[in-house]
């Protein structure tokens, strides 16, 4: 049987997700996500016209902005900007608008643990909302190895204090379920396999990391299937 945690959720459950997509008039996509009270708001702005000097006119490029609830953006905060981006990057089909930039910016609204994959699946589903081309979903979720080895699922601010390992993972996904029309900029007819991200932070064992994924991987359906519904309900001042 498995122990209760203080929020009384088991190791392998969720907290309860939350998505609004359309939530700011001025930019070309937005999403605001929640797990639990860990909130981001995420606002796209682009295609534009250019790319920086060091970036393939060819292809797209993608920027990230990083704006922490409070305070000056620091170390940790510029390590997520480049772990969005890089993620991101990687489900863009970036031979569709070439020579231009997608600016992503993820407002963190509050913090209760996870947040890095809150961001990563606010980022997503806003990229949805604009119309970028995608060639798959990225699906996020973070395991922690707490003092007495098991994996909790999705932690909180709390938990993450007293872990001695976590892991951000984050892995594709189509969504075969959408109608064309309500999303014609994801491509791809077959839920793809294997993981566009894994960033760890702590000592964890080979077994440990493996039960992460085998975890982690069964949480992204669950977030996929959630994903899904978003993705299909029309808020009414959609286009």
């Amino acid at each position: 049987m498995e122990v209760a945690r203080v929020d009384g959720r088991t190791l392998n459950q969720l907290r309860p997700l939350t998505c609004s997509r359309n939530v700011l008039n001025r930019a070309h996509g937005s999403a605001r996500w929640s797990q639990g009270d860990t909130i981001v708001l995420a606002a796209v702005y682009g295609p534009k016209a250019g790319t920086r000097k060091d970036e393939n006119p060819e292809k797209a490029s993608v920027e990230v902005i990083w704006k922490p609830k409070s305070g000056l953006i620091g170390k940790e905060e510029r390590e997520c900007e480049m772990i969005l981006r890089r993620t991101l990057q990687s489900i863009c089909l970036r031979t569709v608008n070439p020579n231009t930039t997608t600016s992503i910016i993820l407002q963190v609204i509050n913090d209760d643990g996870s947040l890095l994959p809150c961001a990563i699946n606010a980022a997503t589903a806003a990229l949805v909302d604009a119309g970028i081309p995608l060639k798959h979903l990225a699906v996020a979720i973070a395991c922690g190895i707490e003092e007495r080895g098991s994996v909790l699922l999705d932690p909180t601010k709390l938990e993450e204090q007293k872990m001695d390992a976590f892991s951000c993972l984050v892995f594709p996904n189509s969504v075969l379920s959408i109608r064309p029309e309500a999303s014609p900029q994801v491509e791809g007819e077959k839920t793809e396999h294997g993981i566009i991200t894994s960033v760890n932070r702590g000592v964890m064992s080979v077994d440990s990391y493996l039960q992460c994924l085998e975890r982690g991987r069964s949480a992204s359906s669950k977030i996929s299937d959630f994903l899904r519904r978003s993705l299909q309900s029309r808020v009414p001042n959609d286009s």
